[in-house]
């Protein structure tokens, strides 16, 4: 069954297909560019989609059409999600690209593996990296512009690792569909013109000031077409040398330059930090997840540390699975009712404590009780669920998963933006969940030769050690990783005799440290409460940081608001824009199935047959 696309079309100039290749992949611009709401800019309704063999969810249509021709033509899930990532570098740049870092979680049917591009402090860098000259750590933004904040990108070497374990297709072909829409020029999505639109920072660099501005200093307008031959060039070289190109020469020196040659905001970055950046191959994090109101076990795997998403993810879910939240169903309208969000909203509260004190890079930090696990254990989630009350615990504070206590101080609450996320499943049972970022939109501001460098040294702490003068676990350190909410997640059946069963579901989302809450609800929506995955997405968003209880804006009924405020939560109205894609496992009229939902905040879609 082929699936349906569901956004507007405007008219896009077919291309020439490219000059033939090896394995017969050939890539074919879509002959109309999709223009939908997202970002800040609306909501589009999205039903859902339904195929049969395989399937690709991407932020932006023209990456997903990119993924979609990849498994059309017989590539794997890892070969689709490089061409998909390849392309949102030029049409999404505001959230990912070759400049910045990635999670990728990937099952061939046998083994899940994690492979690490997240992005590395240069050797130069200290703890003192964000602080002022007083010693008191800088305002955030005067910490992103520039070269400070720019860690070694490891999107690139990551994925071609994952490649040589993973891919059928040869590589140079994955990158073509990117050079051809570099080259031939892309429509401008509402979401880029929106937030171009509503950016401060990004035209003090003039690099990015001639690519993404007109003549007048106004933003490209929705529908231009924007080319970008820079880029296109840089691709070329990925294409025939792999992550050398991006690492090592010409364009590693345009990074060195542009980083540390900053006019007021330089970093310390050299050719040896990009030559010498490694992707990590890292067991994934899988626990057991019990739903006991549809008498069944899952289990979840998600990303270890350096990210913090897994852990978070399974306190949330666990936790709430040991209170009477656990049993509680959606009310008459469809909507989480006010007792099962407090439920969520505390143990969001117990996580995100033990979150602020524990994970940090593992190479540099150890696992409370010598395992990260330790977080996840029945035991110890059962004693945090016996914190929770009838009134909010309002702010949480961290356990003691093992016998010996921390000696870490507690990292304070600090912003977290950006980033994109990819679900794929091919039709040889391969599936992965990536999430991919530059951080904040538009990363440190910086453009070199058509991609803009990430801020990913801003998610560190920007105090190194806490009013006590302990250190904070999550401190900036000389190539180390900072600490992520990103959370890939792919949840499998359990079988009969307790082992893992079939891929069941691919997920994850954007959206800073609330990526944690937007994966956690679309997990619940679809395990515990038997929705499909885009009525799971489309459900409002909510959660909380160990502070107020966050709601999204205009998707609750003032009596929801007041019953959390009378239990004694502060709740925010606020905007919380997600941008989830999801694949599930179904069977519809007896025929196996992959359902599909992209979220109606953002223009992402899903494609497949």
């Amino acid at each position: 069954m082929t699936s349906r696309r569901l956004f507007a079309l405007t008219a896009l100039a077919s291309a020439a297909l490219l000059a033939g290749c090896a394995s017969g992949f050939r890539y074919t611009p879509p002959t109309a560019a999709p223009i939908t709401p997202e970002g800040g800019s609306g909501w589009i309704d999205k039903p859902g989609w339904a195929m049969g063999k395989f399937a690709v969810a991407a932020a932006n249509p023209l990456a997903t059409d990119a993924g979609y021709q990849v498994l059309k033509a017989g590539g794997s899930a890892m070969d689709a999600a490089i061409a998909v990532q390849m392309v949102l570098s030029l049409v999404e740049p505001q959230s990912s690209g070759i400049g910045g870092g990635a999670f990728l979680l990937h099952s061939d049917g046998r083994e899940v593996v994690a492979w690490d591009g997240r992005e590395t402090a240069p050797a130069a860098a200290n703890e003192k990296l964000f602080l002022n000259p007083d010693g008191k750590p800088m305002p955030f933004y005067d910490g992103v512009v520039g070269g400070r904040s720019v860690g070694v990108p490891g999107t690139v070497r990551m994925l071609e690792q994952a490649h040589r374990a993973h891919g059928r297709l040869p590589w140079a072909e994955l990158i073509q569909p990117a050079i051809q829409l570099a080259e031939q020029g892309f429509h401008v999505s509402p979401r880029l013109a929106t937030m171009l639109a509503n950016e401060k920072h990004l035209s003090k660099d003039p690099v990015a000031a001639r690519y993404f501005y007109d003549a007048a200093g106004k933003p490209w307008p929705v529908g231009h077409v924007l080319k970008n031959p820079e880029l296109a060039d840089v691709l070329k070289g990925i294409a025939a040398r792999g992550s050398a190109a991006l690492l090592q020469g010409p364009v590693a020196q345009a990074i060195v330059d542009k980083v540390n040659g900053h006019p007021s905001n330089p970093g310390k970055m050299t050719l040896a930090d990009l030559a010498g950046y490694q992707a990590k191959r890292r067991a994934p994090l899988c626990h057991d997840l019990r739903v006991a109101a549809a008498n069944k076990s899952y289990e979840v795997c998600g990303f270890p540390p350096p990210s913090s998403g897994a852990i978070a993810v399974g306190q949330i879910l666990g936790i709430l699975a040991q209170t009477p939240g656990a049993a509680m169903k959606l009310d008459a309208a469809g909507l989480p009712t006010a007792d099962w969000l407090h439920y969520y909203t505390e143990a969001s509260r117990l996580a995100f404590a033990d979150r602020g004190l524990y994970v940090a890079d593992p190479d540099f930090v150890p696992a409370p009780a010598g395992n990260w696990l330790s977080l996840l254990d029945p035991a110890y989630l059962k004693s945090r669920a016996a914190l929770i009350g009838a009134q909010s615990l309002k702010v949480a504070q961290p356990g003691q998963p093992g016998a010996l206590k921390t000696s870490w101080a507690p990292m304070p609450d600090q912003p977290e933006y950006g980033t994109s996320h990819i679900s794929i499943v091919d039709g040889r049972g391969h599936a992965l969940a990536m999430t991919t970022t530059i951080e904040d939109a538009f990363g440190a501001r910086q453009m070199v030769k058509g991609f803009l460098l990430n801020n990913e040294l801003t998610d560190f702490s920007f105090a190194p050690t806490g009013a006590d003068g302990q250190p904070i676990a999550n401190r900036v350190q000389p190539g180390k990783r900072p600490r992520s909410s990103m959370a890939p997640t792919l949840v499998f059946e359990k079988n009969a005799d307790g082992t893992r069963g079939p891929l069941l579901m691919s997920g994850g989302s954007p959206g800073g440290a609330l990526i944690i809450h937007y994966t956690a609800k679309t997990l619940h929506g679809v395990l515990n409460w038997g929705l499909t995955p885009q009525q799971a997405i489309n459900l409002p968003n909510f959660g909380s940081v160990n502070g107020p209880s966050m709601l999204e804006e205009k998707k609750f009924p003032p009596a929801t608001v007041e019953a959390l405020r009378t239990r004694g939560a502060e709740v925010r109205e606020m905007n919380m824009t997600s941008g989830l894609q999801a694949l599930t496992r179904a069977t519809v009229h007896g025929q196996p199935m992959w359902l599909g939902g992209a979220d109606p905040r953002r223009e992402g879609v899903v494609m497949g047959d």
